[in-house]
Protein backbone atom coordinates (compact mmCIF):
# COMPACT_ATOMS: atom_id res chain seq x y z
CA UNK A 1 0.00 0.00 0.00
CA UNK A 2 1.69 3.32 -0.80
CA UNK A 3 1.02 6.78 0.25
CA UNK A 4 0.67 9.94 -1.95
CA UNK A 5 1.55 13.15 -0.54
CA UNK A 6 0.25 16.42 -2.25
CA UNK A 7 -0.02 20.05 -1.73
CA UNK A 8 -2.75 19.66 1.47
CA UNK A 9 -1.03 16.91 3.01
CA UNK A 10 -0.95 12.68 3.31
CA UNK A 11 -3.74 11.01 1.72
CA UNK A 12 -5.87 10.56 5.51
CA UNK A 13 -7.69 7.98 3.21
CA UNK A 14 -4.80 5.98 2.39
CA UNK A 15 -2.74 6.20 5.54
CA UNK A 16 -5.80 4.85 7.37
CA UNK A 17 -6.12 2.09 5.05
CA UNK A 18 -2.64 1.26 5.93
CA UNK A 19 -2.44 1.70 9.24
CA UNK A 20 -5.69 -1.16 9.14
CA UNK A 21 -3.55 -3.45 7.22
CA UNK A 22 -0.45 -2.87 9.70
CA UNK A 23 -3.21 -4.04 12.61
CA UNK A 24 -4.55 -6.80 10.79
CA UNK A 25 -0.88 -8.41 9.91
CA UNK A 26 -0.55 -11.52 11.18
CA UNK A 27 2.68 -12.13 13.70
CA UNK A 28 4.79 -14.92 12.64
CA UNK A 29 6.97 -17.25 15.02
CA UNK A 30 10.06 -17.55 13.70
CA UNK A 31 13.46 -19.42 14.31
CA UNK A 32 16.97 -18.94 13.68
CA UNK A 33 19.56 -21.56 13.52
CA UNK A 34 22.72 -20.08 15.18
CA UNK A 35 26.27 -21.26 15.34
CA UNK A 36 29.85 -19.18 15.75
CA UNK A 37 29.96 -18.86 11.86
CA UNK A 38 29.62 -15.01 10.31
CA UNK A 39 27.00 -16.76 7.79
CA UNK A 40 25.00 -17.21 10.51
CA UNK A 41 25.26 -13.58 11.83
CA UNK A 42 24.37 -12.04 8.72
CA UNK A 43 20.84 -14.21 8.52
CA UNK A 44 20.31 -12.82 11.75
CA UNK A 45 21.07 -9.57 11.11
CA UNK A 46 18.57 -10.04 7.55
CA UNK A 47 15.71 -11.57 9.38
CA UNK A 48 15.88 -8.91 11.98
CA UNK A 49 16.13 -6.35 9.63
CA UNK A 50 13.41 -7.97 6.69
CA UNK A 51 10.93 -9.68 8.86
CA UNK A 52 10.70 -6.60 11.50
CA UNK A 53 7.21 -6.34 10.42
CA UNK A 54 5.68 -9.62 11.24
CA UNK A 55 7.64 -10.60 14.35
CA UNK A 56 8.08 -7.28 16.19
CA UNK A 57 5.57 -5.41 18.86
CA UNK A 58 3.53 -2.42 17.63
CA UNK A 59 3.26 -0.48 20.61
CA UNK A 60 1.39 2.50 18.73
CA UNK A 61 -1.26 -0.23 17.78
CA UNK A 62 -1.12 -2.13 21.21
CA UNK A 63 -0.64 -5.19 19.14
CA UNK A 64 2.01 -7.50 20.77
CA UNK A 65 4.64 -9.00 18.68
CA UNK A 66 5.74 -12.66 17.35
CA UNK A 67 8.41 -14.90 18.82
CA UNK A 68 11.85 -14.78 17.83
CA UNK A 69 13.46 -18.05 18.76
CA UNK A 70 17.61 -18.16 18.76
CA UNK A 71 18.31 -21.92 18.86
CA UNK A 72 21.72 -23.76 18.95
CA UNK A 73 22.99 -27.45 18.87
CA UNK A 74 25.87 -28.89 20.22
CA UNK A 75 27.10 -31.54 18.36
CA UNK A 76 27.53 -34.95 20.58
CA UNK A 77 31.13 -35.42 22.05
CA UNK A 78 32.24 -38.85 21.12
CA UNK A 79 35.16 -40.05 23.45
CA UNK A 80 36.98 -43.23 22.10
CA UNK A 81 38.10 -45.45 24.52
CA UNK A 82 40.68 -48.16 23.62
CA UNK A 83 41.11 -50.88 26.60
CA UNK A 84 44.59 -51.47 27.70
CA UNK A 85 46.51 -54.45 25.73
CA UNK A 86 43.32 -54.94 23.37
CA UNK A 87 42.79 -54.01 20.06
CA UNK A 88 41.15 -51.47 17.62
CA UNK A 89 38.27 -53.83 17.43
CA UNK A 90 37.46 -53.21 20.86
CA UNK A 91 37.10 -49.84 21.22
CA UNK A 92 34.28 -48.18 22.50
CA UNK A 93 32.21 -44.61 22.81
CA UNK A 94 31.43 -42.83 25.87
CA UNK A 95 29.20 -39.30 25.21
CA UNK A 96 30.39 -37.59 28.71
CA UNK A 97 31.86 -34.44 28.14
CA UNK A 98 34.73 -33.66 29.95
CA UNK A 99 34.86 -30.84 32.27
CA UNK A 100 37.34 -28.80 30.51
CA UNK A 101 35.16 -28.68 27.42
CA UNK A 102 32.26 -28.62 28.83
CA UNK A 103 33.05 -25.31 30.54
CA UNK A 104 35.26 -24.22 27.20
CA UNK A 105 31.36 -24.60 25.47
CA UNK A 106 29.23 -22.97 27.84
CA UNK A 107 31.37 -19.62 27.54
CA UNK A 108 31.48 -20.46 23.62
CA UNK A 109 27.75 -20.59 23.84
CA UNK A 110 27.34 -17.47 26.31
CA UNK A 111 29.56 -15.07 24.16
CA UNK A 112 27.11 -16.30 20.98
CA UNK A 113 24.03 -15.67 22.67
CA UNK A 114 25.32 -12.04 23.91
CA UNK A 115 26.36 -10.90 20.28
CA UNK A 116 23.17 -12.53 19.18
CA UNK A 117 20.88 -11.02 21.59
CA UNK A 118 22.43 -7.39 21.02
CA UNK A 119 21.64 -7.93 17.25
CA UNK A 120 17.77 -7.87 18.30
CA UNK A 121 17.77 -5.31 21.25
CA UNK A 122 16.16 -2.28 20.28
CA UNK A 123 14.35 -3.53 17.45
CA UNK A 124 11.04 -4.31 19.79
CA UNK A 125 11.24 -8.18 19.17
CA UNK A 126 10.17 -11.12 21.77
CA UNK A 127 13.79 -13.39 21.76
CA UNK A 128 13.53 -16.72 22.97
CA UNK A 129 17.22 -19.21 23.27
CA UNK A 130 17.16 -22.40 22.81
CA UNK A 131 20.19 -24.82 23.54
CA UNK A 132 20.11 -28.29 21.91
CA UNK A 133 22.22 -31.36 21.77
CA UNK A 134 22.69 -33.81 19.21
CA UNK A 135 23.24 -33.87 15.10
CA UNK A 136 22.97 -29.85 13.88
CA UNK A 137 20.70 -31.20 11.49
CA UNK A 138 18.58 -33.24 12.87
CA UNK A 139 17.82 -31.13 16.43
CA UNK A 140 16.81 -28.22 14.53
CA UNK A 141 13.92 -29.96 12.29
CA UNK A 142 13.01 -31.66 15.86
CA UNK A 143 12.65 -27.48 17.04
CA UNK A 144 10.62 -26.88 14.44
CA UNK A 145 8.01 -29.26 14.73
CA UNK A 146 7.76 -29.58 18.58
CA UNK A 147 7.60 -25.47 18.94
CA UNK A 148 5.64 -25.35 15.74
CA UNK A 149 7.12 -22.30 14.26
CA UNK A 150 5.95 -20.21 10.76
CA UNK A 151 9.00 -20.04 9.58
CA UNK A 152 12.90 -21.36 9.73
CA UNK A 153 15.96 -18.74 8.74
CA UNK A 154 19.16 -20.60 8.37
CA UNK A 155 22.38 -19.22 6.84
CA UNK A 156 24.45 -20.52 3.90
CA UNK A 157 27.54 -22.37 4.96
CA UNK A 158 28.73 -21.98 1.62
CA UNK A 159 30.56 -25.25 0.80
CA UNK A 160 31.63 -26.32 -2.15
CA UNK A 161 30.35 -29.13 -4.07
CA UNK A 162 32.81 -31.71 -3.02
CA UNK A 163 32.56 -30.81 0.59
CA UNK A 164 28.95 -30.61 0.07
CA UNK A 165 28.71 -34.19 -0.78
CA UNK A 166 30.65 -35.64 1.99
CA UNK A 167 29.49 -33.30 4.84
CA UNK A 168 26.42 -32.24 3.48
CA UNK A 169 24.25 -29.36 4.52
CA UNK A 170 22.45 -28.20 7.30
CA UNK A 171 20.19 -26.28 5.09
CA UNK A 172 19.61 -28.68 2.54
CA UNK A 173 18.81 -31.11 4.90
CA UNK A 174 16.72 -28.58 6.81
CA UNK A 175 14.92 -27.26 3.39
CA UNK A 176 13.88 -31.09 2.57
CA UNK A 177 12.83 -31.92 6.31
CA UNK A 178 11.63 -29.20 8.19
CA UNK A 179 7.92 -28.83 8.81
CA UNK A 180 7.68 -25.44 7.96
CA UNK A 181 8.96 -22.68 5.21
CA UNK A 182 12.16 -22.90 4.89
CA UNK A 183 14.62 -19.25 4.17
CA UNK A 184 18.09 -19.37 3.45
CA UNK A 185 19.92 -16.62 3.40
CA UNK A 186 23.43 -16.11 1.32
CA UNK A 187 26.66 -14.03 2.23
CA UNK A 188 26.69 -10.75 0.32
CA UNK A 189 28.92 -11.32 -2.54
CA UNK A 190 32.46 -9.60 -3.03
CA UNK A 191 31.77 -6.28 -4.62
CA UNK A 192 33.12 -5.53 -8.00
CA UNK A 193 35.81 -3.24 -6.54
CA UNK A 194 37.01 -5.32 -4.17
CA UNK A 195 37.48 -7.86 -6.86
CA UNK A 196 39.07 -5.54 -8.80
CA UNK A 197 41.59 -4.97 -6.10
CA UNK A 198 42.41 -8.22 -5.22
CA UNK A 199 43.17 -8.63 -8.89
CA UNK A 200 45.51 -5.94 -8.95
CA UNK A 201 47.59 -7.43 -5.93
CA UNK A 202 47.89 -10.51 -7.34
CA UNK A 203 49.48 -8.74 -10.24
Amino acid sequence: METYVDAIGVDTEATTTETTAKQNKKKLKVMVAMDESKNSFYALEWAVEHLRDVISAEPETDQAGGLLTLVHVHPTYLQYIYPSGGTASAMYAIDSVPESMKKAREESTTKLFTRSLEICRGKLVKTETMILEGDPKEMICQAVEQTHVDLLVVGSRGLGMIKRAFLGSVSDYCAQHAKCPILIVRPPRETSTSSSTKEHKSK
